[in-house]
Order: structure tokens, then C-alpha cells, then sequence
């Protein structure tokens, strides 16, 4: 392992020698080592997240160590030099395409990722339904609606999550935008979704909520996912939709978007369980954490090579 000296480490983080010593006597940066009088830092170190920050935030404790780690990650790729538009492109045009793959092969789309791939640079796959290449293309247009919401600032809505609905169900314009008008039952699940008079004020209540909750983003986002699905407000596509509100609320405060993996389908179900069967969202926010936590590693890897 390579280390830093502690002046090095004061003039990366921008912070004072005698804070960092300080830090490092606290046990608070993971890996510095002590010889003699000195300290020495492992050179990928993190800066610890000022713990000030989050004094604003209604944190529960269960959830510190995870969200100062995040943090942490968040502000040293702030710290540190921007990709280039076109490594940011490429990351991108991967990530649409792993997204889409997975949150459309969650609710039971065929589309492998090679044919989603395909399917959004416009090709049509031989054999495979039109639902599906339609529900690539929605979601595509869905995520980058999303991105534009983000660009503009716009705050969360009604009519926002029933545009991005209206881009997700795209093949059955009748549906599209619409609250669901029948009852529904979610097949295996410990919760029953309110009758559809009650769609209209729960959801309406849900979004105003959002300007209340003082909580980190990432408790925030996990738990509106969990409360949308509850509600259940649309006849279909409101995993889709869901997924795409997480990210929407995950970017606007500058983390990024999140892939729930096909291959993790059973432990996402299983946080829903969780919440509605135990009202324990715990499982939810770590899932959504350990997420950002995965596609932060993925970019600061890239940036390594910046010292």
C-alpha cells in the first residue's frame, strides 16, 4: 500500500495539519498507521466527512456509518478533477443500458442486455414481443426526461411522476399518466394497495410530504420509493416508475443514479416485505445505499490515476 505523508493529506483535503493529526488520533481515517511521532495515511484515503455537515439532518444511528461513508466518497470525486464529456457520455450510454435491462427484466421483460442495447440504438430483435422493445424505448426516454428535470431544477411533482409514467407506458396510451380506477393485489405480497379513491390523496399527500423530511437524501429516497409502491397508483408500470423517481431524487442532490439488478430481485422484494410487513425500512436504505456506494467506487476507480 502507498501512504502520504500528513502534510500531504492537509493540502489534498484543504484542511489544517493539526486536523488531520487530530483525525488520525481519532481513529476516523481508515488505514493510517502510526511510526513514532508521525502518522502515515493510505494514498486513496478518504477526507472523513465533517461530521457539522449532517448536524441539520435527522440521521438515526443505524444509519451514520453508512451515510458518512457515502459522503465521504461524494466529496473527494467532488474534490477531484471532472471526467471528460466524453469518458461522462460513455459512462452514461452504459449505464441506460444496464438500467433499462434491469428494471425492465424485474417486471418480467424478455430483452436480454446485448438485445436492449440493440433495441435502443433502433433495432428490432426477431422473435421478441413489440411490448418489450416499446418498454425499452419508454424507459429510455423516462431516464433521459429525468436527466432533464435534473439540469432544470425541477422540483418533484404530481404531473412529473405522471410524465415519467406516461414515457414508461408508452405501448398502451389508455394507461399511461393515468391513476389506476380498480383495485389491485400485488401476488405474494403482505400488502394490499388502498382502493383507487384513496390513490388521489395519498399521493398527493406523499408529494408534499417531501418539502417536511429533513433526513438524508438517501433515507429520503429509499422511503418514498417504499411508500409509492405501497400506494401502487398506477394499473402497471409503477415499479418502472418507481425505480426512476429513486434515481431522480438521488441526482438532484448530486449522488448517482442506482441499478436494481435483475440478479438481486429477491432481496429487493424482500425489503418491501420488510416495510410492509415489519414497518422496518432498513433493508431498503441499505439497498439503496450499498447502490451508490458501488456506482461512487466505479467512478472514483476511474479517477485513481489523478495523483
Amino acid at each position: 500500500m502507498q501512504y502520504i505523508t500528513v502534510k500531504q493529506a492537509s493540502e489534498r483535503w484543504g484542511i489544517s495539519d493539526r486536523r488531520v493529526r487530530f483525525l488520525c488520533a481519532e481513529g476516523r481515517i481508515k488505514g493510517a498507521v502510526k511510526k513514532g511521532r508521525a502518522y502515515l495515511i493510505p494514498a486513496n484515503a478518504l477526507k472523513p466527512i465533517d461530521g457539522r455537515s449532517l448536524r441539520s439532518k435527522k440521521i438515526p444511528e443505524k444509519y451514520v456509518t453508512l451515510f458518512n461513508s457515502i459522503d465521504e466518497m461524494k466529496e473527494e470525486l467532488d474534490r477531484r478533477r471532472p471526467l471528460t464529456s466524453g469518458e461522462l457520455k460513455r459512462l452514461q450510454d452504459e449505464f441506460l443500458v444496464e438500467f433499462t435491462y434491469n428494471s425492465n427484466a424485474i417486471e418480467g421483460n424478455t430483452l436480454t442486455i446485448q438485445e436492449t442495447a440493440l433495441v435502443l440504438e433502433g433495432v428490432t430483435i426477431d422473435r421478441k414481443p413489440l411490448k418489450d422493445h416499446l418498454e425499452a424505448v419508454g424507459h429510455r426516454d423516462a431516464f433521459h426526461y429525468v436527466i432533464s428535470l435534473v439540469s432544470d431544477k425541477a422540483p418533484i411533482s404530481e404531473r412529473i411522476i405522471r410524465d415519467i409514467h406516461s414515457l414508461v407506458l408508452m405501448d398502451r396510451p389508455e394507461d399511461k399518466g393515468v391513476y389506476r380506477r380498480i383495485p389491485v393485489k400485488i401476488m405474494g405480497a403482505f400488502h394490499e394497495p388502498p382502493q383507487p379513491y384513496l390513490v388521489p390523496v395519498q399521493m398527493e399527500r406523499l408529494v408534499a410530504n417531501l418539502s417536511c423530511d429533513n433526513g438524508h437524501t438517501i433515507e429520503k429516497a429509499a422511503l418514498f420509493h417504499l411508500n409509492f409502491e405501497e400506494i401502487h397508483p398506477f394499473i402497471d408500470g409503477n415499479g418502472r416508475t418507481g425505480r426512476l423517481i429513486l434515481n431522480l431524487m438521488l441526482m438532484q442532490a448530486g449522488y448517482p443514479p442506482i441499478n436494481v439488478k435483475f440478479a438481486d430481485r429477491r432481496k429487493y422484494y424482500a425489503c418491501f416485505d420488510s416495510y410492509f410487513r415489519d414497518n422496518d425500512a432498513a433493508p431498503m436504505v441499505n439497498m439503496v445505499g450499498e447502490y451508490v456506494k458501488e456506482r461512487f467506487l466505479q467512478y472514483l476507480n476511474l479517477l485513481q490515476d489523478s495523483y
